[in-house]
């Protein structure tokens, strides 16, 4: 019998932070939830266990620190949690909106991928710094254990070629400020391509 592992996935956006936790490898879908309105005021929870009513609950959660607390709390919550405690998880998927030209691949988080995420706040000035607070509220909620960098822009940058990358705008804004076509939403576009390949292998 294989042996199961939760993951924990999170999605720190400028005003939300989305998670859930799947039991791997069987892919099993634990719970979900977003906190919504980090940072705006009137902020709530909003989380979903299957085949179970929908939870909201408002909590102000002023910066994405508290937004993450919050998370854990539902999480390991006697009445509507999924957890024991946080050290069931057992490695940690961040959803980071810009890799630039670095990062073609999902890759672990160590303190030079920090530095990345950290330079690119100028390309991704809405979406990095709020990643990159949940990277370091999850390495303190959980210490220790694997937290992994999936970036929306891998997918296009690992095959999208120069001559189609570059505007036609002076080429030393390029050289100067990295601006180019990077392609975003990949994770969504990797998904999709995945998905369409296995029902196109399956059709009758």
């Amino acid at each position: 019998m294989k042996q199961t592992v939760k993951i924990l996935t999170l999605n720190c956006g400028s005003s939300s932070a989305k998670y859930s936790v799947w039991e791997m490898p069987q892919c099993k879908m634990l719970c979900s939830g977003i906190v919504e309105r980090v940072t705006v005021g009137e902020s709530f929870i909003r989380h979903q266990l299957p085949g179970r009513e929908e939870i909201r609950e408002d909590y102000e959660c002023p910066n994405h620190d508290l937004a993450l607390q919050l998370i854990a709390k539902y999480l390991t919550s006697p009445k509507h949690g999924v957890l024991k405690s946080l050290e069931e998880i057992k490695a940690v998927g961040h959803r980071v909106v810009h890799g630039g030209e670095k990062y073609t691949k999902s890759v672990r988080i160590d303190e030079e991928v920090r530095n990345t995420i950290k330079q690119l706040f100028v390309l991704a000035p809405l979406h990095n710094p709020p990643n990159l607070i949940g990277i370091d509220a999850s390495m303190r909620l959980m210490p220790g254990i694997p937290n992994v960098a999936c970036w929306d822009t891998a997918f296009s940058a690992a095959f999208l070629p120069k001559r189609a990358s570059i505007y036609a705008i002076p080429y030393e804004y390029y050289d100067k400020y990295r601006i180019r076509r990077y392609g975003y939403h990949g994770l969504s576009h990797l998904y999709v391509a995945k998905r369409a390949a296995a029902l196109w292998v399956k059709r009758p």
